[in-house]
């Protein structure tokens, strides 16, 4: 299961995993609210067995602190951090059982370090890194495991509406707003969605048990 599988980010993730072999059930917000509790418990209840979750949902907004409404404090919680919850929590009993599964969050850089304009996503992303370390304590030694992956900006719709964001508020061109994005990593460029694919799927599909509790960055060599 992807959430968030049909675009972006999601539907590299999405792609990769089929290409891998495994069947894939890719979830859109048309197809589903990963932050309603009883949409979520009745989704993964029709599915059944989930060997991989993929929790990818995500949104953003930006705006200095005192700017920043509690509606868009709540939103960004509710999906990148509540939404992670809900679908963990649905998947977990029964990987549990069959000792065996895979849980790997999209979080971001963000959720490592802190980004001005940001607070609300910045925010929502450590809480999202924090609640795969707290699974990965409960299900240490285990046959499951929890991780994130953290990638820097990736060129995606999200970082296309930070873009336009930044040539109306400093009247750039949209090439001097992508280079001060691709700037804040050591890459000096956006990542591409098939890069955190790949990221995706090692922890997913390829990665030994004992990587558990892990928030592997993508950048090019800056967060620690």
């Amino acid at each position: 299961m992807v959430t968030g599988g049909t675009r972006g980010i999601g539907a590299a993730i999405a792609a990769r995993l089929r290409a891998d072999g495994d069947e894939v059930v890719a979830l859109g917000r048309a197809d589903g609210d990963v932050t309603d509790e009883a949409a979520v418990t009745a989704l993964f209840a029709e599915l059944g067995q989930v060997d991989v979750l993929v929790n990818n949902a995500g949104v953003s907004t930006s705006a200095p602190l005192a700017r920043t409404s509690v509606a868009q404090w709540q939103e960004q919680f509710a999906v990148n951090a509540l939404g992670a919850f809900l679908c963990t929590r649905a998947v977990l009993p029964g990987m549990a059982e069959r000792d065996h599964g895979r849980i790997v969050t999209v979080a971001s850089t963000a959720g490592r370090v802190g980004y001005r304009y940001t607070a609300g996503y910045t925010a929502s992303k450590h809480a999202a890194i924090g609640l795969m370390r707290a699974v990965a304590a409960e299900v240490a030694g285990t046959g499951v495991t929890s991780n994130a992956v953290c990638p820097a900006f990736v060129r995606t719709d999200m970082t296309t509406d930070a873009v336009h964001r930044i040539m109306d508020r400093t009247g750039r061109d949209a090439a001097q707003a992508e280079a001060a994005l691709a700037a804040a990593a050591p890459l000096g460029r956006l990542l591409e969605p098939d890069e955190v694919a790949h990221a995706v799927a090692f922890l997913a599909a390829g990665a030994s048990g004992a990587i558990n509790g892990q928030a592997l960055v993508l950048d090019g060599g800056g967060v620690q």
